[in-house]
């Protein structure tokens, strides 16, 4: 077993290079290694700042907190010469489990195929280590899994030599193979026992320089591809835990609500296929032999309910809070300004796969297995739930079908516990989408208030006020703060608004520039959803910065140009406006839109053309509305190093329509207490009747030879980008998100009972 280590107190972490490292050989029976590293540095400003992201930002932070539990990620060799590695982080489709494989490979030598990735369980003792979010993952773990990886190559190599009976000097490792200078060879895993460690002992590793990369930063198919498309990967309605039974929840009409009385458990208990039938803390639980059982027993029960944390409260009614908590600009404008007042409605978060979970509870111990991006959150908040410790509640970590933030939260992993819990069985439950919708995670809404200053052709000053319903940052990201509060640059100012300075950057030279989050209304159920704030901020930014050259008489990219900071920015910047050849004609009602967006060490810029003429926007769409269309865009990203260029673009272009969906398209509708939007027929996520026809990614040679961030890097641009094209289309800045917001064009489901009827038209809708 190999890992890393910090080096002891007093030590210097750069004395041994850039490239060589400490790591350890484990104790054993067979190889397994671990790595040392260096601690990081810390930030040494002490006031909050405008440009502090170029200082630290949240992935800094993210990084600092997982380097001190780096020496326990480990990378085993197999007697099949295969290789396995408990990555502890969560896989939801964004590539990370192939990435990973890929930095193994490079550094041991060995093919992507031959590594086996799995997902780790809760583990405690990882402490910060073990948070999947803020396009952390690649970035925290990219160093740690190299080095264990080249200690176990190390290893190998000196067995090989024994074995052999050649100087390490002689031998070469490829593919696997371990041959001396004559052709004999020797596979790694005949060696596996032999480089194993008969006590844990320390060594010395050097790292590949990036010229002779061979794996990283070469495109590659996913690691799991083949058992996704043909049915085989497995998520956690896949597992076949003994006993484990269908389970649903009937859930209140309003957000939150809670159950008052139920007139009919018995008769709901009597009905086919029905196990149990029990109230929970967020409804009344049914367990029964099929999900469609389920779905019959929720719909069959009559509970009177009490109102729930949003009662009354209407899209209306949450906005004019929002506006009243608006903080007003301090100073006046002493020169000219432009200025806007933008409003976000709530946005849906939820993933393709609904929220699910399977939990066995019984005397003494809990056992669960869930998508969690907080494992060790969820393992401790289920533990105090259940009145057990700790130690007694295994939390496994399953592959999910999404997350866009939703599994940092373990609602369904904490009800399932709770559910087994009280009927003493196993339990599989699984969320409605309707349930999702109403009852789940929510994007806040919010209004983003911007304040530019000019003079002549110079931008004096600029300001952004943000006011949105409150994040919850429950999932582990607040302990973070809290537990680095001392070493943060941004004094005493809360979770929420240390999370909104740590992500949120200025990447132009506006003079002096500052922003401000305010928080309100912690009635609803929300979530980190990808990107968190910056596509709404960003957005208002772009929008004013299209402004500010229209009232300086310039051109919108070659304002931009000017006004950005960093040469790697421009040439993102560039090669948008070359590639999507900025500035050619096109006819009235079609137009396009460029915008820039900065984070976590990475670089993105986005154009994109918009159709917004009568027939386009008025188009019939069945069950839809269609409005304007995108109908081309390019994205330009610099991720510092890319380590699966094909990974890379495949998450861009899932930027790329979000960012369309948040514009265009996507939002909540709230009334009386409770969404409209029951299922995705009429939650409208990017559909094919608004994707772009022509897309195009383009990822930019690495400027910094160091992974930046890149899960969320393009929603911000894309989003930006096309708020600014349909402004420029029709002549008319947009201020409302998504546009079609105020067009309801589905007739709402009931919500008594709260999961709607099975539909039984598929086949008409699928002509």
């Amino acid at each position: 077993m190999i890992r890393a280590e910090r080096p002891r107190p007093g030590a210097d972490p750069h004395a041994m290079g850039r490239r060589r490292f400490l790591g350890y050989v484990l104790a054993a029976p067979t190889l397994v290694a671990a790595a040392e590293l260096g601690l990081a540095p810390e930030a040494q400003a002490q006031l909050p700042s405008p440009d502090i992201t170029r200082l630290l930002d949240l992935n800094d932070v993210m990084t600092a907190a997982a380097l001190p539990t780096a020496n326990l990620i480990t990378v085993e060799v197999n007697k099949d010469g295969t290789v396995s590695f408990a990555l502890p982080r969560a896989e939801v489709g964004q590539g990370i489990t192939t990435s990973s494989a890929m930095l193994i490979a490079e550094e041991l030598d060995v093919p992507v195929e031959k590594v086996r990735v799995t997902l780790a369980d809760a583990r405690p003792e990882l402490l910060f280590n073990q948070l999947t979010g803020g396009s952390n993952t690649t970035i925290s773990t990219f160093v740690p899994i190299r080095v264990a990886a080249a200690v176990a190559r190390g290893r190998l190599l000196t067995a090989a030599a024994i074995e052999l009976g050649a100087a390490v000097k002689d031998l070469t490792l490829r593919a696997g193979v371990v041959t001396d200078a004559v052709g004999r060879a020797i596979g790694i895993g005949d060696l596996a026992e032999k480089a194993a460690g008969a006590r844990t002992e320390q060594v010395s590793v050097v790292l590949k320089p990036r010229e002779r990369f061979t794996v990283i930063g070469t495109p590659h198919n996913r690691v799991d591809a083949l058992a996704a498309v043909t049915g085989r990967k497995k998520f956690a309605m896949d597992l076949q835990v003994p006993d484990a039974k269908p389970t649903m929840v009937c859930r209140p009409p309003t957000i939150n609500g809670t159950v008052r009385s139920v007139a009919n458990l018995d008769e709901v208990r009597a009905m086919p296929g029905v196990t149990d039938v029990t109230v929970i803390s967020t409804g009344v639980a049914v367990r029964a032999e099929t999900f469609g059982q389920c779905i019959d027993a929720v719909r069959a029960l009559r509970v009177t309910w009490e109102a729930g944390t949003a009662a009354g409260k209407s899209d209306e009614s949450v906005l004019a809070e929002l506006r009243a908590a608006e903080a007003p600009f301090v100073l006046p404008a002493l020169t000219p300004t432009v200025e806007g007042t933008f409003t976000f409605h709530f946005r849906s978060n939820s993933a393709l796969e609904t929220n699910c979970a399977i939990a066995d509870v019984r005397p003494g111990r809990a056992e669960i297995w869930s998508a969690l991006k907080s494992p060790i959150v969820a393992k401790e908040a289920i533990a105090a739930k259940l009145g057990l410790p700790p130690s007694a509640v295994t939390v496994h970590v399953t592959e999910s079908g999404g997350s866009f933030g939703r599994r940092l939260f373990y609602d369904a992993a904490s009800e399932a516990a709770e559910i087994s819990q009280r009927i003493g069985k196993p339990v599989k439950l699984m969320w409605h989408r309707a349930d999702d919708s109403r009852q789940g995670r929510a994007h806040p809404m919010a209004t983003s208030r911007v304040r530019a200053s000019y003079l002549g052709t110079e931008v004096l000053g600029y300001a952004q006020h943000h006011t949105s319903v409150s994040t919850d940052l429950s999932m582990g990201l607040g302990e973070i703060f809290t537990a680095l509060a001392a070493k943060l640059p941004v004094g005493d100012i809360g979770f929420s608004e240390t999370f909104f300075q740590l992500s949120q950057s200025m990447p132009y030279r506006f003079g002096v520039s500052s922003r401000l989050l305010t928080e309100t209304d912690k009635g609803f159920n929300t979530g980190s959803m990808r990107n968190v704030y910056s596509p709404d901020v960003t957005t208002a930014r772009e929008l004013i910065v299209d402004r500010l050259a229209a009232r300086m008489g310039k051109d919108p990219y070659r304002f931009r140009r000017e006004f950005l900071a960093e040469d790697r920015a421009r040439a993102a910047l560039d090669k948008v406006a070359e590639v999507g050849q900025w500035g050619r004609e096109m006819p009235p009602g079609t137009a396009q839109g460029i915008a820039f967006h900065s984070e976590y060490h990475a670089v993105s810029a986005v154009l994109v053309e918009i159709d917004c003429r009568p027939e386009t926007v008025d188009r019939p769409v069945r069950n839809g509305v269609a409005g304007p269309r995108v109908t081309k865009a390019v994205m330009a990203v610099d991720v510092g190093l890319a380590v699966n260029p094909r990974g890379l673009e495949a998450q861009m272009m899932g930027c790329v329509m979000d960012g369309i969906a948040q514009t265009l398209t996507s939002s909540l509708h709230l009334r009386d207490g409770y969404f409209l939007e029951a299922s995705w027929d009429n939650y409208f996520y990017t559909r094919q009747w608004n994707t772009p026809p022509e897309l195009r990614i383009i990822v930019l040679p690495t400027t910094t030879g160091e992974p930046g961030g890149a899960g969320e890097l393009g929603v911000a641009a894309s989003m930006a980008a096309v708020a600014c094209a349909y402004g420029r289309a029709t002549g008319t800045m947009p201020t409302s998100f998504p546009i079609n917001h105020g067009t309801l064009s589905f007739e709402p489901k009931p919500t008594v009972p709260p999961v709607p009827p099975s539909p039984t038209d598929g086949l008409n809708l699928a002509r």
